[in-house]
């Protein structure tokens, strides 16, 4: 994960006696680490209060701090479970530019929600690519799962709108909206994006229980940036981060959250439909130190 939390001891061994180099070298493996400046400014500026007012010279103390400020800013008070309406169908828009595994991420969320014995439908909504609509097809057979689909450039609105319908009469649970990932212009995306959202609360005759962001973690701080873009036009209510396993330095989970607000609320790990977790603060902190 965090590749500085690797390093921190010997940073530590390399600049104990000069506190500064020490402080500037952490400084800046954290933003090689995806964190922003914004963010490790934060993080440090809390931790050094206390070492120099307690005069620590301990760097399994300074770990413990380090901790303490990366668990607060990940923490969610209590916005990390997904909200599930008490008035059926539940709604889950799932967004994100093409590549960051959207498509894959929403089979792995239809699949967790029918192991809780939800009924799921999916609404094939990237209507630009047809290989996107024979890619959750797939998923939704594999899976058992209704789907509605349309033509390839069939407009996403009515696709949402006729999923709707059919999950108000089948007496559907959840239904997982796939959207597009590429128009000509992020904002012809966004404008798009933003009549979905208005077909489904129209229909629904409340907000969206859940917008959700699927961010590929190896991407750094063009992540941040996808964030703050999708943020703007539909308020997001969380983030799927895709990829987190060795290769991925993971920071931008921290900048994410600390940069704009928004809470991670699943990771995936791995190609298989099981492999989504809902995220742990405390878990993920304790594994970039081990």
């Amino acid at each position: 994960m965090l590749r500085l939390i690797k390093n921190l001891n010997n940073i530590w061994n390399k600049f104990k006696d000069n506190r500064k180099l020490f402080w500037d070298e952490l400084e800046e493996q954290m933003v090689a680490s995806d964190i922003s400046i914004n963010t490790t400014g934060k993080i440090l500026a809390e931790v050094k209060k206390y070492v120099y007012s307690e005069n620590i010279n301990d760097i399994e103390k300074i770990k413990i701090l380090l901790k303490k400020q990366i668990i607060e800013i990940l923490k969610t008070d209590g916005g990390g479970d997904l909200k599930i309406s008490t008035t059926p169908p539940t709604v889950f828009l799932i967004v994100g530019v093409n590549g960051t595994g959207k498509t894959t991420s929403v089979a792995k969320l239809a699949g967790m929600f029918k192991e809780k014995s939800k009924k799921v439908l999916i609404s094939a909504a990237d209507t630009y690519r047809s290989a996107a609509v024979e890619q959750i097809q797939h998923y939704a057979r594999k899976l058992d799962l209704d789907i509605v689909s349309h033509q390839k450039f069939s407009d996403p609105g009515a696709v949402v709108y006729d999923s709707l319908e059919k999950a108000m009469a089948r007496g559907i649970d959840l239904v997982i909206i796939d959207t597009a990932g590429r128009m000509q212009t992020s904002y012809n995306l966004m404008e798009e994006l933003k009549k979905i959202k208005k077909v489904i609360m129209k229909k629904i005759g409340r907000e969206v229980d859940e917008i959700l962001l699927v961010i590929d973690s190896t991407t750094g701080q063009n992540a941040r940036n996808q964030a703050e873009l999708f943020n703007n036009s539909l308020n997001l209510t969380g983030i799927i981060l895709t990829k987190i396993d060795s290769t991925s330095r993971g920071g931008i989970v921290l900048t994410i959250k600390n940069d704009l607000g928004i809470p991670v609320k699943l990771v995936t790990d791995g190609e298989k439909l099981d492999n989504i977790h809902f995220f742990d603060p405390e878990g993920f902190t304790e594994s970039i130190f081990s």
